[in-house]
């Protein structure tokens, strides 16, 4: 007899509009679990602001005791008002992400049926990349500091932290993963002309990952005019590679390229599988909506569907993305982001109708 296969869930849904969208998720999930043969246990963790202004901890002490020995994270948004935003991320995202080593950070950017780009004229076929963001070192380190605070003479030092151990492996993932898509092609986001010591070294490591993979092809921009192609030009990328932060800022600008933040997924990756990955939409908590049920659900759910892919549930992930992509179809299943006329509720049911 068959064993059927369960999955142990660590579920953060965090702050503001996390706690509306990772239960939408919740729901599709078991709805495709029961259509494909598996189960899904959850362990909820409140983790969040409001933890924090009880306890002072956004997360147990323990916390990353707690969840590196599930099978992943799925993780709602982190930050609200009257928790400074480096107070909520160092205390939360970010010691997860490092402490988990979730070195890749994916972000795939893809203009879904039923979307209209901002962009005039675009089809599905013109956008449809991944950025591969570095993760867990770069310019988002904690080395550095202030001096001389509240003076003239006060000072601040951050410094950009890049291994050549970081640096290959995060080089390496972004080109197994364009061995995997149709035009094999990979994109570096450098600054080499301005940043003297990091960036002419990101392009080495770059130049040597290239050579390891002859076959996939490979060009390289300065982050300031890609940010400009990716607008102009958004056909002409497949797999994006980027540091820690030039990573962040395009794979935000990605989706408004594809027509919304509030659709946008993401996965933050351990390829080894020692630790779990963990999962987040990226739009953030986005307090000014919190609570008032007009949220879109979208980034969550298609979140969901990524996690799914990586335990192994290929076919319950796919489905997932086709009920997305009938959803949108129709103006009155989009929330307002979209053009749409739903509310956080509707966009979720259309989803589950489209599964049923």
């Amino acid at each position: 007899m068959t064993k059927t296969p369960t999955y142990r869930i660590a579920n953060i849904p965090g702050d503001g509009i996390g706690k509306e969208v990772i239960p939408a998720g919740q729901k599709v999930i078991e709805t495709v679990a029961k259509r494909h043969g598996f189960q899904v246990t959850w362990d909820e963790f409140d983790w969040s602001c409001e933890r924090f202004a009880r306890t002072g901890r956004m997360m147990a002490e323990d916390g990353i005791d707690q969840v590196k020995n599930h099978d992943a994270i799925y993780l709602g948004a982190v930050g609200f008002p009257g928790v400074p935003d480096h107070v909520s991320l160092w205390g939360l995202l970010i010691p997860l992400r490092r402490e988990l080593d979730q070195y890749a950070n994916v972000r795939p950017v893809r203009l879904l049926k039923g979307v209209t780009s901002p962009l005039a004229g675009r089809t599905a076929e013109d956008i449809d990349f991944i950025v591969v963001r570095e993760n867990v070192e770069g310019e988002y380190s904690e080395v550095g500091g202030r001096m001389y605070r509240g003076t003239e003479r006060e000072a601040a030092v951050q410094e950009a932290i890049f291994t050549r151990f970081g640096t290959d492996r995060i080089m390496d993932f972004a080109f197994k993963l364009a061995q995997t898509r149709k035009r094999k092609h990979v994109t570096s986001a450098t600054k080499s002309n301005g940043i003297f010591h990091t960036m002419p070294f990101w392009d080495e490591r770059f130049a040597e990952a290239a050579k390891r993979f002859p076959d996939v092809s490979t060009d390289q921009y300065h982050i300031d005019i890609l940010t400009a192609h990716f607008v102009l030009h958004p056909d002409w990328f497949d797999v994006v590679v980027g540091s820690n932060l030039f990573g962040d800022i395009l794979s935000d600008l990605g989706p408004a390229v594809a027509g919304s933040i509030g659709i946008a997924p993401s996965a933050n990756i351990n390829p080894e599988r020692i630790y779990p990955s963990m999962f987040e939409p990226v739009h953030g908590s986005a307090p000014d909506i919190a609570g008032k049920g007009v949220a879109n659900p979208i980034a969550a759910i298609w979140t969901a569907a990524m996690m799914l892919e990586h335990l192994g549930q290929e076919d319950a992930a796919q489905e997932i993305e086709q009920a997305i992509e009938t959803s949108l179809e129709n103006e009155a299943t989009r929330t307002r982001d979209l053009g749409g006329t739903a509310n956080m509720d509707g966009a979720l049911n259309a989803v589950l109708d489209a599964l049923s």
